[in-house]
């Protein structure tokens, strides 16, 4: 099979026409999208430079067999989508170098072109990128457009050389997931629908304006005023300003909760502390369940008029089904330190709430449905399996509910006798607990979620019971302790069972992980969990690694969390690219996968990828997987068993 390495060049306008203005699908489905040019490369042949008009340009990239070739490019998702929604094409196979520069160098480090060129020493970026800026093919005379010609032609030059370096470095699973998820976008499998999108903005609307009413109705009432004499932009502000809030609170005794600064690249050792109003802060989401009716009411406000991003996602949703009618699903491979996937280009469907009314908007087109399944509990089943916690694995693979189990044993009534708050208390803890998760986060969870405080002594007491029932796991965090010292101090250390050499241990999987001397720990996809620059603090020996935003610590039970969960990624990966060899597969949100099947193979795709999901990797023999499934018209569907 051949290798096509191309680049498309286009017509751009930094102030109002780019990809960091709009969606690449949006972009590219412009009335002013015009490709000047492009450049390919054949396996390791000369590479040619290409400029004309739409229906020139379709001509001459006919004389390749892209369906009988894989063809890469540095950010594949732009130059594959081009190919398919300007000219028709799909190619057999499809390499990204930007894709394998993230899972390579990690997340936290660049992986432009230029950067990646300077890196592998194999040549020099140029900048006639920088002259073309609202200029169309006609604008540029033609010793410019020869110019702009051999600025692409270097392009593919510099990725072709990227891709002889980085190839190797991949098993076909993870090359066939980068296709996958190139396509996603590249080859849209949704429709959306612009009148549930129309009707979603009125209810987001409407209910901002009512939270703002009824609180400045009471407010008017303590202050002896009409309900009109309350200005709405100045509540609106008070309610949105951070100091400002936390002034409104104090005013009703309330002790505003705060958390400590994160590190910056800035400012990477902070000190002092901020205020904790995000939606994931214990202290915050408290305030839902205060036991002062008015407290509870500013809390729904402020996360009410806060919460634009549903509004400004289904603004942008309502222009793309305007302008192209169908959803281009944008997704980063690797694009977290575990390795999953990440949203990208300004559409984020990894954090749509559960009952959005988005999802109904995102519909498969007639005759077909969308199929989907999601792994059930899929960390907590892994977790207990890498650590080798075998007895409550057992229950696992013989059905029982490991929710009810753990809160039978605390509250010592019968299994079958937990009732839901018990089940909740039980849900927390397994989901928490299996990550080191001490007395005071796990009360705060408890209380957030179910509004009930059990009390410093009682969590303290789960907390305990916990880790004498799930002594493996709590050794297990031991032992990510000195796979950091292993990492840190560059040695090739090796943890897990398997292998015939004489290794050390890091719970008593049957898993071979290495400890490499870049700081990072090998997976069975044969990525590295990476920990770049790791150093150790000289006074308290606090072990730290390298990101974007500062340094992060990195601790026995956050290496084991961390592990746990790229192995997770690792059962999905390998699942998904068995069944997007029979259903494509054209979204994936966590642990869920998403397929768009003809009607009458709805119910036998749902337990088609329900059973591929159960299956068990090479690499964890005996570890009990399950999955739920479901299907229907849009993506609101409930997920069942079989």
């Amino acid at each position: 099979m051949d290798t096509i390495t191309l680049d498309f060049e286009t017509f751009y306008r930094k102030k109002d026409y780019s990809l960091s203005k709009m969606p690449t699908q949006v972009y590219i489905e412009d009335p002013r999208f015009e490709v000047i040019g492009v450049a390919v490369k054949v396996n390791n042949g000369p590479t040619e430079w290409f400029s004309g008009s739409k229906e020139q340009t379709k001509r001459w990239l006919g004389r390749y067999a892209w369906d009988k070739s894989a063809v890469c490019a540095h950010n594949a998702l732009f130059d594959m989508s081009i190919l398919n929604i300007i000219f028709d094409i799909r190619p057999k196979r499809i390499y990204d170098t930007l894709s394998m520069a993230r899972a390579i160098h990690g997340v936290e480090v660049g992986g432009s072109l230029k950067a990646l060129a300077i890196k592998y020493e194999i040549g020099e970026k140029g900048t006639e990128v920088d002259d073309a800026d609202g200029k169309y093919r006609k604008d540029f005379t033609p010793a410019q457009l020869a110019q702009y010609g051999e600025y692409c032609k270097n392009d593919v030059e510099l990725t072709y050389q990227l891709l002889c370096k980085f190839s190797r470095k991949f098993d076909p699973v993870e090359l066939y997931l980068i296709d996958m998820t190139v396509r996603m976008h590249s080859e849209p499998k949704f429709e959306l629908d612009i009148y549930a999108l129309e009707d979603n903005l009125h209810t987001v609307k409407t209910e901002k304006e009512r939270l703002l009413a009824e609180v400045a109705v009471w407010l008017a009432e303590e202050r002896g005023v009409s309900a009109r004499e309350i200005d709405r932009e100045t509540l609106k502000k008070d309610l949105q300003s951070n100091p400002r809030f936390a002034k409104l609170l104090e005013s009703y005794g309330v002790e505003v909760p705060m958390k400590p600064k994160k590190p910056t690249k800035k400012t990477p050792d902070p000190t002092g502390k901020t205020y904790a109003f995000a939606l994931t802060d214990e202290g915050f989401k408290a305030l839902e369940g205060h036991e002062d009716l008015r407290i509870q009411t500013l809390y729904a406000a402020r996360v009410g008029i806060k919460s634009t991003l549903e509004e400004r996602r289904t603004e942008r949703f309502i222009d793309m089904a305007r302008s192209v009618g169908y959803l281009a699903v944008p997704l980063l491979y690797y694009g977290a330190l575990t390795g999953r996937w990440a949203a990208s280009d300004k559409i984020n469907l990894q954090n749509i709430p559960r009952k959005s009314k988005l999802k109904e908007a995102i519909v498969a087109p007639k005759g077909y449905v969308i199929v989907g399944a999601d792994l059930s509990n899929i960390e907590l089943r892994v977790g207990l399996y890498f650590a080798g916690q075998k007895e409550k694995l057992q229950l696992l693979a013989d059905g029982m509910d490991l929710y009810k189990d753990f809160a039978s044993s605390a509250f010592e009534v019968a299994y079958d006798l937990v009732d839901d708050e018990q089940r909740f208390i039980g849900k927390t803890s397994q989901l928490s607990l299996i990550y080191g998760v001490g007395a005071v986060k796990l009360r705060g969870a408890i209380k957030s979620g179910s509004g009930k405080d059990i009390g410093a002594e009682e969590a303290q007491r789960i907390v305990a019971l916990y880790r004498e029932e799930y002594s493996n796991v709590v050794s297990a965090w031991s032992k990510g302790n000195d796979v950091i010292d292993w990492m840190w101090s560059l040695s090739d250390e090796t943890f897990g069972a398997r292998g015939t050499q004489k290794s050390k241990h890091f719970g008593h999987d049957p898993l071979l992980l290495d400890v490499h001397n870049l700081y990072g720990i090998k997976l069975p996809s044969g990525m590295y969990l990476p920990y770049p620059d790791l150093q150790k603090a000289p006074k308290t020996n606090e072990m730290s690694y390298a990101t974007r935003n500062g340094r992060s610590r990195i601790y026995g039970a956050k290496c084991f969390q961390n592990t746990v969960q790229a192995l997770a990624r690792c059962v999905m990966g390998e699942a998904m690219v068995r069944i997007h060899k029979r259903y494509p597969v054209a979204l994936t949100i966590h642990d869920a996968c998403y397929c768009v099947v003809p009607e009458g193979e709805a119910e036998e795709a749902r337990r088609f990828i329900i059973n591929e999901l159960r299956k068990e990797p090479a690499w964890a023999p005996g570890i009990p997987l399950d999955a739920e499934g479901g299907y229907g018209k849009n993506l609101s569907f409930k997920m069942t068993k079989l």
